[in-house]
């Protein structure tokens, strides 16, 4: 059996299995997995006996190559048969499975056909939207202060604009992913993670309003300096894929964040934040907003028969 290039234009066709999927991993977005697709790797899909199968090709590491949990509005998808579709596609594994899954299934019945595996750099961090968008209580000072710092400087003085992204600002929000992009130096390693997620960021502006993601941005003394971009998870959690801001300006990466969390969520009580990618200054950064909870993600690898 085969699978079809995912893309960005078949989202109306493919949003139905995704109306009511419960998967809390961030990967399990429509709209991210239509726009995270490089050089370095590529997401396939197809539809069998009812669900979607999605699979990721990798050009450089084969081996890397995989799927993840099929996607599907009516049923789920017991050990015996998520091997099975494993098999029929031609892959050895899964990734991004989550803790949730595992929860479904005696353990037992699962490891009869799979090695299990946790993906610790890839579990995810998810925040109540009141909290992020309040800030409330004592743990929070530090970013009220620097919140404070940022809007007496720039706020006060009208040196700030925040609007909703969308083709009348399309390309200077792409310039601005450039600019951030020489700032960390993600040009360096063209495979990179934070290369990739340059190209899956233009990807996301490029469709936005075909994939349905939403998005602001901030211009500071009219330059856009900050942007944020969201998509639907779950009926009751929406993600946060891309949230930059110059690092030069105190106060603006958080003052983004608040307003990203009062403007992009509303109707969503949880935000999803992504997972830290094993990274030291991310993960700090993560934590320092105190997450409802972490969700884990595994690897399954198939038993062969």
């Amino acid at each position: 059996m085969n699978l079809e290039p995912l893309l960005p234009k078949q989202y109306n066709t493919l949003k139905a299995f995704f109306a009511h999927q419960r998967y809390r991993l961030s990967i399990y977005s429509l709209s991210s997995l239509l726009v995270w697709r490089n050089e370095k790797f590529q997401p396939y899909a197809g539809i069998h006996n009812g669900a979607l199968v999605i699979g990721f090709e990798f050009m450089d590491v084969r081996e890397n190559r995989h799927l993840i949990l099929p996607i599907s509005p009516d049923g789920e998808f017991p050990p015996t048969l998520l091997h099975e579709i494993a098999r029929d596609f031609g892959f050895n594994a899964y990734r991004f499975v989550p803790e949730d899954y595992l929860a479904q299934y005696p353990m037992a019945d699962i490891k009869a056909h799979f090695h299990i595996t946790e993906e610790a750099d890839f579990e995810d961090y998810i925040y109540a939207t009141e909290d992020m968008a309040t800030l409330s209580g004592n743990r929070y000072s530090k970013k009220r202060n620097l919140i404070k710092q940022f809007e007496r400087r720039y706020l006060d003085e009208d040196r700030v604009r925040i609007e909703t992204i969308g083709p009348k600002n399309e390309n200077e929000c792409m310039d601005f992913i450039e600019a951030w992009c020489v700032e960390r130096d993600c040009g360096h390693e063209p495979t990179s993670e934070l290369a990739c997620e340059k190209i899956a960021a233009i990807n996301a502006l490029e469709n936005l309003q075909l994939v349905e993601m939403n998005g602001i941005l901030m211009r500071v003394d009219g330059v856009v300096s900050a942007l944020g971009i969201s998509s639907r998870l779950t009926q009751e959690i929406g993600v946060l894929h891309f949230e930059k801001a110059f690092t030069a300006i105190k106060g603006l990466y958080q003052f983004l964040d608040r307003e990203c969390a009062r403007r992009l969520f509303q109707g969503y009580p949880l935000i999803n934040k992504e997972s830290d990618m094993g990274l030291p200054g991310l993960a700090k950064a993560k934590q320092s907003y105190f997450p409802s909870l972490r969700v884990k993600s595994y690897h399954f690898k198939l038993i062969e028969e």
